[in-house]
């Protein structure tokens, strides 16, 4: 629009009598009636002194214009940027300003929020830079644009806008997502166990680390559990996906994992469940598994794995082996018979089981992570919580990590002196027919009495070791064999023999002949249990809880 060329319209009668007084502006040829139709010449019309046309934009005078701004605007000249104006809105939040004092006296508003620095990298690259969402001593927080003014010797234009209420509302967000997060960790953590149990013949720490600061906590996680017999299970896991979602499932799997446990399955049996498990809960989540049983009579881990990384074990040289077979596909994908493998764990050796989140990582390969983890390994001495404190700080894992990391360290101590006392074993064959019975009992009595039992235990002892030895000349097949072993705080009596069938607890009629056995090993020990044994077969075990008396041999 034209400013200059827009005039005021007088209403009613004062345009009409303004019209009486003012001069016709002569026609041009064009402009003028040629006959009778024609429309008559508009009359020109004059403004006054309070109708004077807007200025142009170039001809506002600047500081006007910048007093005017709601926005704080100050300039400064020269490399001590003197102060050379503010406007009424810089006033009005910081008060009174002296022009022509350097920023630092002129401006101390500016230099507690850092930036001087930052006028001066202005001045020297004579390009714009900006500094978001700093909050002032006024209380309120501003977004400040930096721009290089050239006339004269140099100087910076400071604008500087209210972002107050935007700040606040990223605060309060801020705030929602770490309740949030706090919210998913707490769920996350309080599905890992709060305490791991600790078995006999192994030592074990665990730590798990939530990874990045938002709220979309992951699914891994980890479990120890004791499966009697001195035997223990050690599982680690990964739920794909990230969020509470993830985390639901990771529960529900570890949940099944431990009742499945319970069964004293093999592990690819186990992981077998699992996968049909998984898919019933979400088809469309999966998972990575790695399910171990470590056995303190053969020195071995045997595991199985659903897609998981390798299980690492050092020996006591310090050599680490990766157990990399057999490696089935993820849980929840189906159709996939899992196999079971094993790799040596020996007194000294300790292993380690962990999520991708410890060694992945974006610039890096999976096998070149794996390798940096194994060296790490390799010179991580210490107890078990030791070891998995440097593997986590080897790895680089920090607060700001963008992924979850489970970790489980377990070691298979190498015992001398006088805890070498605490753990023994001994095993008889059991050969021949009825006739094995009494030799199991005399072999029992003698063992127990060598061990320093107290009496009660002793004759309990020997007691079940007749009725297990009993119900497989019974109801077993060859090879039959009595194994005895002592740790620092139970005693285990097992009888393996080359029948599968397990028994079960029942209750005898008084006219049965059998069937008291095992009700009877039931009552007097702490424990009892069988499985099927790799190859064949069963075994079928006890145990009874020491004394504080009875825990150190003589």
């Amino acid at each position: 629009m034209n400013f200059t060329r827009w005039s005021a319209r007088l209403p009613g009668t004062q345009r009409r009598a303004a019209a009486r007084t003012e001069p016709t502006v002569a026609l041009t040829p064009d402009r003028r009636g040629d006959g009778p139709g024609a429309v008559p010449a508009a009359r020109a019309e004059h403004l006054t002194d309070e109708d004077k046309p807007n200025p142009a934009l170039d001809e506002l005078p600047v500081r006007e214009v910048l007093d005017r701004v709601p926005s704080l605007v100050a300039l400064v000249h020269g490399t001590d940027h003197r102060l050379a104006y503010v406007n009424d809105a810089y006033v009005t939040a910081f008060g009174v300003r002296p022009p022509g004092e350097p920023a630092r006296e002129a401006l101390p508003e500016l230099a507690e929020l850092g930036l001087l620095p930052l006028l001066d990298q202005v001045l020297r690259s004579g390009k714009p830079r900006t500094l978001k969402s700093r909050k002032a001593p006024d209380g309120r927080s501003y977004t400040f644009i930096c721009t290089p003014v050239t006339e004269r010797d140099g100087g910076v234009l400071v604008f500087a806008t209210d972002v107050t209420d935007h700040a606040e509302a990223a605060e309060r967000l801020r705030a929602s997502e770490r309740r949030q997060r706090e919210t998913a960790v707490t769920l996350q953590r309080s599905l890992l166990p709060q305490e791991l149990e600790q078995p006999d013949d192994l030592r074990i720490a665990a730590t798990y680390h939530p990874g990045g600061t938002e709220a979309a906590v992951g699914g891994d996680w980890y479990d120890v559990i004791t499966l009697g017999g001195g035997r223990t299970a050690l599982v680690i896991g990964d739920v794909m996906g990230r969020g509470v979602r993830a985390a639901a499932v990771m529960g529900q799997l570890r949940t099944a994992v431990r009742a499945y446990a319970r069964l004293d399955l093999p592990p690819h049996e186990v992981l077998q469940l699992l996968d049909g498990l998984a898919t019933e809960i979400d088809a469309n989540q999966i998972a990575t598994c790695v399910y171990a049983i470590h056995d303190p009579n053969e020195g071995r881990l045997v595991y199985a794995s659903a897609g998981h990384l390798p299980i690492l074990v050092r020996d006591e040289n310090g050599q680490v082996q990766r157990a990399d077979e057999p490696t089935g596909p993820p849980l929840g994908t189906g159709g996939w018979m899992h196999a079971s493998g094993s790799i040596a764990l020996s007194p000294g050796s300790t292993a380690v089981l962990y999520t991708d989140g410890l060694v992945e990582r974006r610039d890096e390969d999976l096998d070149e992570g794996i390798a940096s983890l194994a060296r790490a390994l390799a010179g991580a001495t210490g107890t078990p919580q030791v070891v998995c404190d440097r593997l986590v700080r080897s790895a680089g894992v920090t607060a700001d990590h963008d992924d979850d990391v489970a970790v489980l360290v377990l070691q298979h101590p190498a015992r001398t002196g006088p805890d070498s006392d605490l753990f023994r074993n001994a095993a008889l064959e059991l050969l021949g027919g009825v006739e094995a019975a009494p030799r199991a009992r005399a072999f029992a009595s003698g063992v127990l009495t060598s061990w320093r039992f107290p009496a009660d235990l002793h004759d309990l002892g020997v007691l079940a070791t007749s009725e297990l030895v009993a119900n497989s000349l019974q109801h077993g097949t060859p090879p039959m064999r009595l194994r005895l072993r002592r740790t620092d705080r139970r005693l285990i009596i097992e009888v393996t023999d080359g029948d599968d069938h397990l028994p079960r607890r029942r209750r005898a009629e008084p006219g049965d002949e059998s069937g008291r056995g095992i009700a009877i090993v039931a009552t007097i020990a702490s424990a009892w249990g069988c499985r099927r044994t790799p190859g064949g077969g069963k075994a079928v075990w006890c145990e009874f809880a020491l004394p504080k008396g009875a825990t150190r041999g003589t």
